[in-house]
């Protein structure tokens, strides 16, 4: 803001400075004047030091790469997107682990149990016997699924696909956010040169209301030659305050895709080579086939679609039967506290080391009726796979539409930039010399103001073309996939 209000300064100066000339040429050179035209002009230098205060808050200077950085480090589309790539990651890890056998421990100990019974005695009376104990048991079990019907197969072969398909849809939302900064880059520097023009246009009429002024004091001009220009003038400064309006606009817009402070104070880097053509041919059908090759988005739908086959194969695993082999062992001891039987029992470690068992056992189970759930299941999964083509079908014909009209909108665009060119040219030719006739009254003040406004919509289409043409350029490379990506470190994930 800073800048745009000391540019501005500048604009005003530079317009007083031509009033002052403009009353030297007349030959109106007065001491006032002159002092007026020296305090102007140190003013001038004053705000051009690089030695002021300006020069302490210089803004950052930004180019179109570094821009693309910082939106691809911040952006939380592509965060959430490498969150959903991790997760993908764990399902696989997790759909491995099914071929695993399964291992549970459980172990139990008990420091007091009382019981009381009946039992006879040595005379053979029944008497009332209170015994107390402790225990301790120790269990390791172990499963392994022989057979179920190829789900956990189908499942890990669903699971890789859909990870490959997230890493694809982790390259398409970082082409995405490069694709959504390149515009709002290119807007901020198109406004830019709008900005320019329409300051230029304002001055050009500041100038002439100046003249018109003077001529309308000698005589050589009317008042309403005057008050035209006046209106025209004020015309251009309100051109020049909605340009303004757009500059901010858009350079909030590229805040916004940054997502970094908007008090942050930043200038942009010009653009080289806009106008150079595409290396590429711009046949469609060619277009196209490079990007069925490259577009990371179809090869993910492509690779979703093949996922939700194996969830049919997942789906109908319930038909199966279910077979698995279990092994488990055990140990436990019983050591009484205050014995009241005849006998007594080995240490609790020795019982625990001695009395280990084992057990090795195979479980069929097998679903007869379900209440028709595995049906329900299996169509679900060939309605979810059918819709899922239907997605990968429309993308390739979205594709197919979005390249063609991508190809006409760039030869457009080159035909613009010929003829924005040769409008410009004429427009200045013309403005040039109705501008000297103006100068000596021999044109009215409308035929000035045309001439003008027809310059200054020229160079305005010129600025509109030549952008137009590096954002047609920058749609077809989002469109065919090819669109550059800065390395990100930081991320640490591979982008295919």
């Amino acid at each position: 803001m800073k800048l745009f209000r000391q540019d501005i300064y500048l604009k005003v100066t530079h317009i007083e400075l031509n009033m002052v000339m403009v009353d030297t040429l007349n030959g109106k050179n007065s001491p006032l004047v002159s002092r007026t035209f020296s305090c102007l002009f140190i003013a001038a230098l004053f705000l051009a030091s690089p030695s002021t205060a300006w020069s302490e808050t210089a803004p950052k200077k930004f180019s179109l790469t570094h821009c693309i950085e910082i939106a691809l480090s911040n952006s939380t589309s592509a965060r959430k997107a490498e969150n959903a790539l991790k997760l993908q990651g764990a399902d696989v890890l997790r759909n491995y682990g099914r071929f695993l056998p399964r291992l549970s421990s459980s172990a139990s100990y008990s420091p007091y149990t009382l019981s009381r019974t009946y039992a006879p005695d040595i005379s053979g009376e029944i008497t009332n016997v209170k015994t107390s104990n402790k225990s301790v048991n120790l269990t390791v079990t172990t499963s392994l699924n022989l057979f179920n019907g190829f789900n956990d197969y189908a499942s890990l072969q669903a699971a890789l696909k859909k990870e490959d398909a997230a890493q694809y849809s982790l390259s398409r939302a970082l082409q995405a956010i490069a694709f959504d900064v390149t515009q709002a880059y290119y807007q901020i520097l198109l406004n830019q040169e709008l900005l320019a023009i329409a300051r230029e246009n304002l001055l050009l009429a500041q100038n002439q209301m100046t003249l018109t002024d003077r001529q309308f004091q000698i005589g050589l001009k009317s008042m309403i030659d005057r008050n035209q220009q006046q209106a025209d003038a004020a015309e251009s400064g309100l051109s020049v305050i909605k340009a303004e309006t757009r500059m901010q606009k858009s350079m909030l817009e590229l805040v916004r895709r940054l997502q970094i402070d908007p008090l942050t104070t930043f200038s942009l880097e010009p653009l080289d080579g806009l106008n150079s053509p595409l290396p590429l041919k711009l046949d469609p059908d060619t277009l196209v086939k490079l990007a069925y090759q490259q577009r990371s988005d179809l090869k993910g739908k492509e690779l979703e679609v093949s996922a939700s086959k194996w969830g049919i194969t997942q789906a109908r695993a319930a038909y199966y039967p279910r077979l698995d082999v279990t092994f488990n062992v055990s140990s436990g001891g019983i050591e009484y506290l205050h014995p009241s039987i005849g006998y007594t029992y080995p240490p609790l470690s020795d019982q625990l080391a001695k009395t280990i068992g084992y057990s090795v056992a195979l479980n069929l189970s097998w679903t007869i009726f379900d209440g028709f759930q595995t049906r329900y299941n299996v169509e679900a999964a060939k309605i979810n796979q059918i819709n899922q083509q239907y997605d990968y079908e429309d993308l390739k014909n979205n594709i197919l539409i979005d390249l063609h009209e991508a190809a006409g909108e760039y030869r457009s665009a080159l035909m613009q930039i010929e003829t924005a060119k040769i409008s410009l040219k004429a427009a200045q030719s013309a403005f040039d010399g109705i501008k000297r006739k103006s100068e000596l009254g021999a044109v009215s003040f409308i035929e000035l103001s045309m001439a003008r406004a027809t310059l200054f919509t020229a160079r305005s289409n010129l600025s509109q073309a030549t952008y137009n043409l590096a954002l047609q350029k920058s749609i077809l490379d989002f469109s065919t996939g090819s669109i550059a990506i800065p390395s990100q470190p930081e991320s640490g994930i591979p982008v295919k």
